[in-house]
């Protein structure tokens, strides 16, 4: 599945970027765990050998990833594998459903800031201090066995 993913169709904006994420719903930045797609794989059209900054599409690379961790409508967190992770909004009542079975540490918001200095600077907002009123209230709504079902792809990666 997650080598489809990056051979999909070649993704140029940022508007294709966040239907990726959106699609696929659990993406990582530049890992590839199981069947969960990488987001820098699916910018080049190939499964990416080595480290993404080195390949002919970098730039690409990173100022899409870049809007897709500006995106309100990801969560940007370390869930999979302790990597770069992009949730999407629809996932976020799972996830919230299913957190005393996750570390919080790897449900935690991570924003990139870049301060005046130039320097990117990561801070990050502890679980569950950024989830919105309406996404508790619909968590507390789900079905538990719903919730795993929605996330059974991230089962392998998050211990």
């Amino acid at each position: 599945m997650a080598a489809r993913a990056a051979q999909e169709a070649e993704i140029l904006t940022p508007a294709q970027a966040l239907a990726f994420v959106e699609r696929h719903g659990i993406v990582c930045e530049s890992a590839r765990r199981g069947d969960i797609p990488s987001l820098a794989d699916a910018i080049a059209g190939e499964a990416i050998g080595g480290n993404w900054w080195s390949h002919a599409h970098s730039k690409r690379i990173f100022a899409l990833s870049r809007a897709v961790r500006d995106a309100p409508l990801v969560l940007v967190c370390r869930l999979v594998a302790d990597k770069i992770t992009f949730v999407h909004e629809r996932l976020w009542p799972a996830l919230v459903r299913r957190a005393d079975q996750l570390p919080s540490e790897r449900l935690a918001r991570i924003t990139e800031i870049h301060s005046a200095a130039g320097k990117h600077i990561i801070e990050q907002s502890p679980f569950p201090d950024w989830v919105p009123a309406k996404i508790a209230k619909l968590a507390r709504q789900l079905d538990a066995a719903a919730a795993q079902d929605m996330l059974r792809s991230i089962e392998n990666f998050t211990g």
